[in-house]
């Protein structure tokens, strides 16, 4: 396998195990490991990798992700632009569910509605406490997603759809 055939799907489509959760798993102790997995989830979503989010805590259920506001994620009124922010917050949302799926399932966001409170500006943290799915059974989850500044004022808050269900066979 090479780099361009990493794909978040891909990866927990076609393996036994929940190969983002044993990643992370390995790597967050590690001296720069949560830097090296973040970057990692930039290779396998690229789209994601856009925003150079870090991954700061995963567990069971919950994941916080910051994004340091940067101009390149700027609109024109000086804030982080919207399209930013609810890649964080799907980022955050789906970061926490992979972690927290059994080890034969997947999932898919089937739809995500997000509500802009105020102007974000400054480093944005994403935080997500989600349902722990428990078997594999095809089923919707809301996954919540709260974006606070620096000050802890909530910027937006999201909510995504995701359909969870078992992996494909070999």
């Amino acid at each position: 396998m090479n780099l361009s055939d990493l794909s978040l799907a891909s990866l927990t489509a076609s393996s036994r195990r929940n190969v983002l959760r044993d990643l992370w798993d390995k790597l967050r102790h590690l001296p720069g490991g949560k830097r090296l997995f973040s970057a990692t989830l930039g290779v396998m979503a690229p789209y994601t990798s856009t925003i150079r989010a870090d991954i700061e805590v995963l567990e069971r259920g919950r994941a916080e992700v910051t994004m340091r506001d940067r101009p390149g994620l700027r609109n024109h009124l000086r804030s982080v632009h919207a399209v930013a922010l609810v890649n964080l917050a799907e980022l955050t949302g789906n970061t926490a569910l992979s972690y927290s799926l059994p080890d034969d399932a997947r999932f898919i966001v089937t739809g995500l509605s997000i509500e802009y409170v105020k102007k974000a500006r400054g480093t944005i943290r994403a935080v997500c406490e989600c349902p722990v799915p428990d078997t594999s059974e095809r089923r919707e989850y809301q996954i919540p997603v709260s974006l606070r500044d620096a000050t802890g004022t909530e910027v937006a808050r999201a909510t995504l759809r995701s359909l969870v269900g078992p992996k494909k066979q070999p």
